[in-house]
């Protein structure tokens, strides 16, 4: 359930690491030298990094920027139990030296890691809690809870199924192993709410000879393959193939058409990371996900999944008003899921979850903009091409013209819809880049009547990016977030610099002090 990429060596008691990695600064080569480092690091700055003897670490990434300032992504555990909110980010400089610490948790976990409820009695409430239709237990693990307030011994229960909407569901639930009541619960397949599906136009695919027929398959962008369901819910399908190497005809009585969206969708998604933010792929490792294509009936939705590293698409409803969710907007914010997932693990509710359908918004809408396709030019509307009235899922330069997002932050912003609650963010970014007041992409109001100026989307993205991947952790909410940005702002400009003056005062224009 949780993965942890951890280098050899790396998992170690505080104390032991300690011991034989120095808390003075040595000179560090490897990515294994630098975590044993950021590790030791830990113990001489516990109070800070709300580190002891009684914690291990798992690294899940190191990141080194070209100065030499490192940052090591890491799990933790207390007493050997995963701490569901402990995850946190230590910074170093070139020589190992402490920068300090991106974290939510609030203080060491203090704790009996005995039960008082049986495991099976958790699974019974996890059952009960989660929305599928049909469901059934994929993976139960003991957990300490640290959300905000006091650390919790709790279960972690992966409850598997299908919603009522034909969705996958890997809902966890987090079921305290004291009192049997559940504390927590997320869906882990993301999906994008509602979506309309609209033809990429005329363009070039990726595709690969075998056997004598081509397939819809990217060698150029780590092996992504598209795939038919046919109206099928599990598996891949069948490899979108042709004799002739053209594929679809531009309307939905050829099932290649939508094919194409897809994988065009995923080129795009693929370079605008590789060329904007020197990313290989969702995990940065190269490997490509794979699309699936026709899923289900009249299934009004598309979704990223983690457990298949896949993305899906559903043909919508056209007797309701939605087309295929094949748009590239849509593409780029569910896989755009993948790489939340692969870094900061935003929590997917409350205001972590609606930072991470915001990032995902965020980068869907620059992936548009990166590909520059006629057919669907960039803009700052999520969706617009998924219903047949043209009317868009959000708008970015005013959130709440869609009737629930939120404009502005307020006590009350974590307690909404995660697709609604990420208005807050949406504004803050269509703030930064474009600038408030009337323009050729809306009219953007402040929710403190000031006047912001924008940096552009590059800079934009490069800060939202920086933040995500190096500063934010999986309960970093809309404070944490202002913080994050801030600090990357300061990594990429400078701290006096124009651009991070106007990332607070973006900030303060949706409310976040």
């Amino acid at each position: 359930m949780r993965r942890s990429i951890a280098l050899p060596g790396v998992l170690t008691a505080a104390g032991l690491v300690a011991a034989a990695v120095p808390a003075t600064a040595q000179p560090v080569r490897s990515d294994a030298d630098r975590a044993l480092a950021a590790i030791g690091q830990l113990r001489a700055h516990g109070g800070e990094a709300s580190a002891d003897a009684d914690q291990t670490y798992g690294v899940q990434s190191v990141s080194t920027d070209a100065d030499g300032t490192t940052h090591t992504r890491l799990h933790r555990y207390y007493q050997g139990l995963p701490v569901l909110g402990g995850d946190l980010v230590v910074h170093s400089d070139r020589r190992g030296g402490w920068r300090g610490v991106s974290q939510t948790l609030t203080g060491a976990p203090r704790l009996s890691t005995k039960a008082a409820l049986a495991a099976a009695d958790a699974g019974t409430r996890a059952l009960a809690a989660s929305p599928a239709a049909t469901k059934n237990i994929d993976g139960q693990q003991l957990v300490v809870f640290a959300d905000t307030g006091a650390t919790r011994l709790a279960y972690e229960v992966v409850v598997g199924g299908v919603r009522a909407d034909q969705t996958p569901s890997e809902y966890h639930v987090v079921v305290d192993a004291q009192s049997g009541a559940v504390l927590d619960g997320w869906d882990t397949v993301e999906a994008a709410g509602t979506g309309h599906g609209y033809h990429v136009g005329d363009v070039p695919v990726e595709t690969t000879l075998t056997g004598g027929v081509y397939q819809l398959n990217d060698g150029a962008r780590g092996g992504h393959k598209t795939y038919d369901l046919n109206g099928g819910t599990t598996g891949t399908g069948t490899i979108f193939s042709s004799a002739s190497n053209v594929f679809g005809d531009g309307t939905l009585a050829n099932r290649a058409s939508v094919g194409v969206d897809g994988h065009y969708g995923a080129a795009m998604t693929w370079d605008y990371y590789k060329n904007t933010h020197n990313r290989l792929g969702i995990r940065n490792d190269g490997v490509a996900a794979y699309s699936r294509m026709h899923y289900g009936s009249n299934y009004v939705n598309a979704f990223w999944s983690d457990q298949c590293f896949c993305m899906t698409y559903g043909d919508g409803d056209l007797s309701q008003g939605w087309s295929p969710l094949t748009s590239l907007d849509v593409a780029g914010h569910e896989m755009s899921h993948g790489v939340t997932a692969a870094t900061a693990g935003l929590r997917y509710s409350g205001e972590s979850g609606g930072l991470n359908e915001a990032t995902s918004d965020i980068f869907g809408t620059l992936v548009e903009f990166y590909a520059n396709n006629p057919a669907d030019p960039g803009d700052y509307l999520i969706g617009e091409k998924i219903r047949t009235n043209g009317q868009p899922l959000r708008w970015m330069d005013k959130p709440s013209k869609d009737g629930s997002s939120a404009d502005c932050w307020s006590k009350n912003v974590g307690r909404l819809d995660v697709h609604y609650s990420s208005g807050v963010a949406n504004h803050f970014f269509y703030l930064l880049a474009v600038g408030s007041g009337a323009s050729q992409w809306g009219d953007s109001p402040t929710c403190n009547g000031s006047t912001v100026t924008g940096v552009g989307n590059a800079k934009a993205g490069a800060i939202w990016y920086r933040a995500l991947t190096t500063y934010m952790t999986s309960r970093t909410d809309y404070k944490g977030a202002r913080a994050a940005t801030l600090s990357a702002a300061s990594d990429l400009y400078g701290a006096s610099s124009v651009e991070y003056t106007r990332v607070a005062a973006a900030w303060s224009a949706v409310g976040v002090n």
